[in-house]
């Protein structure tokens, strides 16, 4: 007897679900100064593929953007296709000294859209210089954990830098996965930060997919 191709297809039965998550952030997201494969993104999305999720990651990074410009166009980022959100914003604000009140007033925004789509989130933190002054330090550095708390979303253990300014020695550090600029990582740095930043971006994946 001939099969429709209807009934083989429900023989098969469903295909994995796969989950799409935006990284929403600046060049450190975006890739600056590396080549296609070995930014923030793609390494990220490899990792993942690795430890067997099935997760597409889109790359929502934009160089030079403040939390200003992500809340500009978080709106759009938000396609009806995103299942989760890593947002990964604030050193530019650091870069231009701009009020942490004002920082933290747009990264609210942005969590406020995700709450309002239905989209999970991880937040991942920056970390100000101590030259900004201790108030400033402690405003900037605090609100991360603040907006955790409050839109109830899970805040990265360390900063999007975290893993490569804990290294010891910071000289070596800064010559072997940093590149000439000493702002953005090279590629070898990248994957430093993808190690670090990884298993949160895994449980956002995972979450998503139990719901």
């Amino acid at each position: 007897m001939a099969l429709k191709a209807g009934a083989l297809i429900c023989l098969a039965g469903p295909a994995l679900a796969e989950v799409t998550v935006a990284a929403l952030g600046d060049s450190l997201t975006q890739g600056y100064g590396l080549r296609q494969d070995e930014g923030f993104v793609p390494q990220l999305r490899e990792w993942l593929h690795a430890q067997g999720a099935e997760v597409e990651v889109i790359n929502a990074g934009v160089s030079g953007d403040t939390t200003a410009g992500g809340l500009s166009r978080v709106a759009w980022t938000l396609t009806d296709e995103v299942d989760a959100m890593v947002v990964a914003l604030g050193g530019n604000d650091l870069l231009r000294g701009i009020d942490p009140a004002a920082s933290k007033a747009n990264l609210d925004g942005i969590l406020a859209a995700a709450d309002e789509a239905g989209v999970e989130v991880l937040l991942i933190g920056m970390e100000a210089p101590g030259n900004y002054g201790a108030d400033y330090k402690r405003a900037f550095d605090g609100m991360y954990g603040e907006l955790a708390e409050k839109w109830d979303v899970p805040l990265a253990e360390t900063t999007f830098l975290g893993a490569l300014m804990e290294i010891e020695d910071r000289q070596a550090a800064t010559a072997r996965y940093m590149q000439d600029d000493g702002i953005h990582p090279n590629a070898e740095g990248v994957g430093v930060i993808v190690e670090a930043l990884g298993p949160a971006v895994l449980n956002l994946v995972e979450r998503t997919e139990g719901e």
